[in-house]
């Protein structure tokens, strides 16, 4: 069950004592696409707690294979035309249970996906390929923990008018850099702010927003916490803070490099491993490596990183 130690985590006995008061009228029930977008069902209150809590929901398996304009791919070996497509089961994750703020009387809660027939989780879903390896290291004795760190743009645009403008020559909120200006970050406090509460009352932890260093450029820094916890967190500040941008007839993008103009946007990725307990961080020891000391575990786990750095890049 969810947490409810963290502000808007919610146990299913909450739920259920908010729907029938009428605080909670819809549950969103989602899961990621191999892009890491939120995709799912809107579940009325009543119909989660007496059906969807226990039995899950059903989604389409093309939804596996789509492009970003969500056009199928051909050629997949998962599903396509020629194999023909059928259903993949959604089941929910209640450690994700929590309030959706920025949403009308809504919940969120994130499942995991899993064959129709055997349930045995779907292995190219990007949930259970995470899952996968969390296990892999927890057999090997260890914790992984991280935290992502992204930047983002804002726009005085809303996603309309950007595609109208075929996404050239957008207004940025803000004429010039931005770099931990306080005074530019707070013309943009409409929408940082309104994101920072907003996570905040839904189960995410924040640090800060700080302004970055083109116009319009800011970053918000969430705590960092097991490897599928930041994962979920990540893929559902992206979703609030396009959804609240759009509510205040804003934009935001996270691209790397919206335009070439200026400084790109990071998506920074800090990972570490940890004892089982969490108490000890296994990079820390007294192996010199340049001007730090470390442990060996750190020197093959950055040593991996470096290896695979090609095959890591279509992920950024």
């Amino acid at each position: 069950m969810a947490d409810a130690s963290v502000r808007g985590m919610l146990t299913l006995d909450e739920l259920r004592q908010k729907v029938e008061s009428g605080e909670i009228e819809t549950v969103v029930a989602v899961f990621t696409d191999l892009y890491g977008r939120f995709l799912g069902k809107r579940v009325t209150g009543e119909f989660f707690i007496q059906q969807t809590a226990e039995s899950g929901m059903h989604a389409c398996n093309y939804l596996l294979t789509v492009d970003m304009p969500m056009e199928p791919i051909p050629g997949y070996k998962y599903a396509s035309w020629e194999l023909g497509y059928g259903d993949f089961h959604c089941a929910p994750d209640f450690k994700t249970l929590r309030m959706a703020t920025w949403l009308d009387k809504s919940a969120m809660i994130i499942c995991d996906i899993s064959d129709e027939k055997t349930h045995t989780p779907v292995s190219v879903a990007p949930r259970s390929i995470l899952n996968k390896q969390v296990e892999e290291a927890k057999k090997a004795g260890y914790l992984a923990l991280g935290a992502s760190e992204l930047e983002y743009f804002i726009f005085d645009e809303t996603y309309k008018t950007a595609r109208e403008k075929s996404y050239n020559n957008l207004n940025y909120f803000g004429d010039y850099i931005e770099d931990y200006h306080i005074l530019q970050g707070t013309r943009e406090e409409v929408l940082n702010a309104a994101v920072r509460r907003h996570l905040m009352n839904s189960g995410i932890p924040v640090e800060f927003t700080k302004g970055e260093w083109g116009p319009g450029q800011h970053e918000l820094n969430i705590r960092y916490a097991d490897a599928v916890t930041i994962a979920d967190h990540h893929s559902i500040y992206k979703q609030c803070f396009k959804e609240i941008a759009h509510q205040l007839n804003l934009s935001v993008s996270f691209m790397a490099k919206p335009d070439d103009r200026y400084a790109g946007s990071g998506s920074h990725i800090h990972m570490s491993l940890w004892d089982p307990e969490g108490k000890t961080n296994l990079f820390d020891g007294d192996k010199e490596i340049g001007p730090i000391h470390s442990s060996d575990l750190f020197r093959w786990f950055l040593g991996g990183w470096i290896t695979h750095t090609r095959e890591l890049m279509p992920f950024y």
